[in-house]
């Protein structure tokens, strides 16, 4: 039986991409920036990159030294954003987590900023059912080293993770853990186990481990 599950944050509990637009064009204005306001299909494909790739994406002509100051700014703009404001979660996941909880050891692992974990307990309230969760910007580790470090910190000797993208799957497989394709999500993964809304995972945890 599985001891632990590990969650991705963007793409497979919620999709924060439309308020973290609106705070980034707010964090971008008041630093000035004569830009257009930055649309969630602009900002989509960013969704699970490392910052220093988003500034190379959103704020190209700019050198290293000012996307990096920008996205700092940013950063925090949003995490006080969702904080506040929260964002969608995806269909029946509060009600999910609350059952897998009572079963299952739950976690994150996100390669977001510091703070953007915390957003999301504040903004959407789901904390209680977590035991755990380490990001990127916590330690300026890759994905897969991440999950590696949680895995090992709680003692787990058979967790899975779940995720949308393929840099999930890849990191995941990196780290030794198997992987549930979350399908709702942002990315594409083919040849392995998947949920097409959260209320199924219980069921197939059920199914991997008979």
């Amino acid at each position: 039986m599985f001891d632990g599950i590990l969650f991705d944050l963007d793409g497979t509990l919620w999709d924060a991409v439309p308020a973290v637009a609106k705070s980034w064009t707010l964090g971008l204005k008041e630093l000035g920036f004569d830009r257009p306001p930055i649309t969630p299909e602009e900002l989509f494909p960013c969704m699970g990159m490392l910052l220093s790739d988003i500034g190379d994406v959103l704020l190209p002509t700019l050198s290293r030294e000012e996307q990096d100051k920008a996205i700092r700014y940013c950063c925090d703009a949003e995490n006080a954003y969702l904080a506040e404001h929260g964002a969608a979660l995806y269909p029946g996941v509060a009600e999910t987590l609350g059952v897998l909880s009572q079963k299952y050891p739950l976690f994150i692992v996100s390669n977001c900023q510091t703070g953007y974990i915390e957003a999301f307990f504040q903004g959407v309230g789901l904390e209680k059912y977590f035991s755990g969760y380490e990001s990127a910007g916590n330690t300026g580790l890759t994905k897969a080293e991440n999950i590696a470090l949680v895995v090992k910190r709680h003692g787990l000797k058979k967790p899975v993770y779940v995720g949308d993208t393929a840099l999930d799957h890849k990191s995941a497989t990196e780290a030794g853990v198997p992987f549930i394709f979350a399908a709702y999500g942002f990315g594409s993964v083919e040849g392995t186990p998947a949920i097409q809304s959260m209320q199924e995972l219980p069921g197939l945890l059920e199914n991997l481990e008979a």
